[in-house]
């Protein structure tokens, strides 16, 4: 007999009598299964069929059925492993045919694009405006986007929301990922509508007002009128940051700044989410229910902290729509909602299972939100922090606590410190998957911002809404700039301090998801055998070193290719053109610098030999050949052969030119012993509904 039978008898045993004990949050991995089926979407490499969710659903409430009367436990444990995933599965395919839009197939114009602004995005140099209502000569009504997003001169004026305008652009499909696994730009677009990108040729003509614009529009408008307000206040980043804090608009922060913030881990302070909008709940609950505290008749007889929810709660609402409602905050605004549901119910906000529960609405309402990093680091932070101090209260509890005014001092310090380090750790693993950058002070910069934020920067932006219909709100900008101004210099001194930031390899989307098990895994439950989460936190861990990188790319258009040199840098055919690709890829790989363009006659120390337009690069014995121009020759003996300019007319068992791009976007070779691995970013062309 086999040593597995009498050995995992016991293990499985243990296991089972480990997960009934904990019947009490079974519930709480509701989301997470939730999020796997939503994840498999996803994942796969064509549109499933519309009616495999129903049926798989239909079956399992048959079963359900059967099960009822006689195991109710085993009911329970389907609901959440199988009912669940399922019912992830189905909100993917409801959202993606809601959001069904017409996609450019290829890049056409100069053509003039008529249609109605509906929001506009001032940058460092120019800016861009979205429009809908969209007509273009060529293009019939089924085939023409819901909205398009165009890139305006930088001599340009921006036109105001709501107005009917014309301009002479180029436009096409929205960009595909830099490479597999990267992030898709055509997907994230999609959910939005967007089916066209481009650039202007010529100046915007505004035509008037478009008839009867909608609500948005007008309100796009007042948030515009505010971001004009503060820039005739205040200069430069400290405008573009406090503007953004107001509207919800980063893009006319300086790329300088910007940086320093992504370097000093205050990035998250950028993003209109959960600080914000717990902010301004926070401190409008605080002060409605103080007032209220001040009319004792009133107080003694009303549930005032629950009018103060209300309160609250329409104040986040209104905060939401003057940012944009980008889906951030929308995500934010409705995790807050429910915890202030949760007061008006007399239960506890800080809670995780309300976590859960908001969890549970966003991806129901928008799955996409689970791919992006805003969802996955907002809602790492919150939960870690509930779970971490859900598990130190007992034991905090049993100290007493220092008196005087040095002592609430020193624990307000140590306390902060605490939560931005647990925020930090729980978040990292997401931030290096999406981002490849590890801020190393982030607890000390966190440490100076937020308490400025918190109570200096936002209660004056506050005041800025309640000041602005009365022409009052000058003093409140100002005053509000000035912690601007402070956020700012801590991320340029954090960012100047030796070793602020590393940049590492992106981790793959195994270990980030081994993480989350992990991770959650160890919060979730409550008995011993939840440290066996630690194996999956060690997984993501070992995906550090273990994750492959590519050894030769090539960008969708064919304007650039790089290969990897010998001590694991990265060289480029060209940083004339497509410097976007070459840059997102240098980031990918965890390098601090931006490539450099390879020698014109190649070099054998990077493994590449370069005769004209015809360039051999060798590695672990495998031999690419890269055709630079139409004038190449055919090499003899490559295993792949990858052609720049011009449709390849060489042999060979692998060859990418312009129609394999074309149909399958930017590729990735993987050169090692055994052969050639051959990685695209669509591997099936047009089985979703993005491409």
């Amino acid at each position: 007999m086999s040593l597995a039978l009498p050995l995992g008898r016991p293990i499985w045993d243990w296991l089972g009598a480990s997960i009934l004990a904990e019947q009490g949050r079974w519930l709480l991995w509701s989301p997470v299964t939730l999020g796997a089926g939503i994840g498999f979407y996803f994942a796969l490499p064509a549109e499933p069929p519309a009616w495999i969710a129903p049926v798989l659903l239909a079956m399992l409430f048959f079963v359900e059925l059967r099960l009822r009367r006689f195991r109710p436990l085993a009911v329970q444990a389907m609901v959440i492993l199988l009912v669940m995933p399922v019912l992830g599965l189905l909100a993917a395919q409801i959202r993606t045919d809601q959001v069904r839009a017409p996609v450019l197939a290829a890049e056409i114009g100069p053509v003039d694009v008529i249609g109605t602004v509906i929001a506009q995005e001032p940058l460092e140099k120019g800016g861009r405006i979205l429009m809908q209502d969209l007509t273009i000569p060529g293009l019939a009504t089924s085939q023409t986007p819901a909205r398009a997003r165009i890139r305006l001169r930088a001599d340009d004026n921006l036109p105001k929301p709501g107005q009917r305008v014309r301009v002479w652009a180029v436009i096409g499909p929205p960009g595909d990922a830099v490479e597999p696994g990267a992030f898709d730009f055509r997907r994230h677009l999609y959910f939005q509508k967007i089916g066209a990108v481009g650039y202007a040729r010529g100046r915007v003509q505004v035509r008037g007002m478009a008839p009867d614009p909608p609500f948005t529009v007008r309100l796009e408008g007042l948030r515009q009128a505010m971001a004009g307000k503060v820039d005739a206040r205040l200069d430069g980043a400290v405008s573009g940051m406090t503007a953004a804090l107001l509207n919800g608009q980063p893009s006319a922060i300086p790329e300088a700044d910007l940086e320093a913030m992504r370097q000093s881990g205050l990035q998250h302070l950028l993003s209109i989410s959960g600080l914000h909008v717990g902010l301004v709940a926070g401190l409008v609950l605080l002060a409605v229910r103080a007032l209220l505290a001040l009319w004792p008749p009133f107080a003694l007889r009303y549930p005032i902290k629950k009018f103060a929810a209300i309160i609250a709660l329409a104040a986040a609402f209104f905060y939401m729509l003057m940012v944009g409602s980008p889906v951030p905050t929308q995500r934010s605004v409705l995790m807050t909602g429910v915890m202030l549901l949760a007061i008006l119910a007399d239960r506890n906000p800080f809670s995780i299972r309300v976590i859960a529960v908001a969890a549970l609405a966003v991806m129901l309402t928008q799955p996409e939100a689970i791919l992006g990093p805003s969802f996955q680091m907002s809602f790492a932070a919150v939960a870690a922090l509930i779970l971490v101090y859900e598990a130190i209260t007992p034991i905090l509890a049993r100290y007493p606590r220092g008196e005087g005014r040095v002592g609430r001092i020193l624990r307000g310090a140590i306390g902060l410190a605490f939560t931005s380090l647990v925020a930090s750790l729980a978040t990292t693993p997401y931030g290096l998957y999406h981002f490849q950058q590890m801020a190393n002070y982030g607890v000390l910069a966190n440490m100076i911002a937020v308490p400025v934020t918190s109570f200096w920067v936002m209660p004056w932006g506050l005041l800025v809404y309640l000041l602005m219909p009365l022409g009052l709100e000058g003093p409140a900008i100002i005053a509000m700039g000035w912690g601007v101004e402070l956020i700012l210099w801590t991320a340029h001194w954090v960012t100047g301090l030796p070793g602020a930031a590393v940049r590492v390899p992106a981790i793959p989307l195994w270990g980030m998801a081994a993480f989350t098990v992990g991770a959650l895994w160890i919060g979730l439950w409550q008995g011993r055998w939840r440290w066996l989460g630690g194996l999956g936190i060690g997984a993501a861990l070992l995906s550090l070193p273990l994750a492959p990188m590519p050894d030769i790319r090539v960008s969708s258009d064919g304007v650039v290719a790089a290969i990897r040199t010998q001590d694991g840098g990265l060289l480029v055919s060209t940083r004339r053109a497509s410097r976007f690709d070459s840059d997102a890829w240098a980031q990918r790989d965890g390098l601090a610098n931006p490539p450099k363009r390879w020698q014109p006659a190649g070099s054998p120390a990077d493994g590449l030999r370069c005769d004209g337009e015809t360039c051999l690069y060798e590695k672990d014995g495998q031999q690419v050949a890269l055709l630079l121009g139409p004038g190449a020759a055919c090499p003899t003996g490559a295993g792949a052969v990858l052609a720049l300019r011009g449709a390849p007319d060489c042999p060979g068992p692998i060859i990418v030119g312009p129609a394999e791009r074309a149909a399958h976007g930017a590729h990735a070779l993987y050169l090692d012993p055994a052969g050639i691995r051959l990685a695209k970013v669509r591997p099936e062309p047009g089985a979703r509904p993005w491409y």
